[in-house]
């Protein structure tokens, strides 16, 4: 499966599953520094993904008739 055709939780997954295997320091450099390559795509698909989310979040507010209102997420 592509890079980005994961899902968050997938993505995230993986990435944990790289650190893992990087933290025990006993790869060849050539095997570490793919998955380092790997990782660091991964956390930029994430990183994509929570902006995204974000950027979908809207507060309710109540309006003059007390029912609620979407208004754009502030930051």
């Amino acid at each position: 499966m592509a890079e980005n055709e994961l899902s968050f939780e997938q993505a995230l997954g993986r990435l944990e599953e790289i650190i893992k295997h990087l933290e025990k320091g006993d790869l060849p450099l050539n095997e570490s520094m793919t998955l380092f390559e790997e990782g660091t795509g991964l956390l930029n698909r994430c990183g994509t993904m929570l902006e995204e989310a974000e950027q979908k979040v809207v507060k309710l507010k109540k309006g003059p008739d007390r029912a609620p209102v979407e208004l754009p997420f502030e930051e």
